[in-house]
């Protein structure tokens, strides 16, 4: 009995490791930012010519208060020149995108872009 009573500290500190982690994990992966950028298919690399997701960009992407980042994202096609996109981002990297007009895209990601 004094076994069990000795572990049971250590035993309840895992669980609650665990559990911490589920948590930290689930609200991670939910956590999503949208980020703007502009096509530039100069940045565009084949990876793959049997899987869905043939190629890979690499463009600075904004947010709506102009701050930059680079992401990666992948594709199953070449993108138009100098679309525009909406990324939603997500802790582990590009979630989805959809093109957008030149007037849905914050102020600030306009300057960003150098656009006007």
């Amino acid at each position: 009995m004094n076994g069990i009573r000795e572990k049971m500290p250590m035993i309840i500190a895992v669980i609650l490791a665990i559990a911490l982690c589920g948590i930290a994990l689930y609200f991670g992966e939910n956590y999503e930012s949208v980020y703007y950028t502009q096509i530039d298919n100069t940045k565009i690399q084949g990876i793959s010519a049997t899987d869905d997701m043939k190629y890979e960009y690499t463009l600075d992407c904004y947010n709506e208060n102009g701050n930059k980042k680079e992401i990666k994202f992948k594709t199953s096609r070449e993108l138009r020149e100098a679309a525009f996109l909406m990324l939603e981002v997500r802790t582990f990297g590009v979630h989805a995108w959809k093109e957008v007009q030149i007037n849905e895209l914050p102020d600030k990601v306009k300057t960003a872009l150098n656009i006007e």
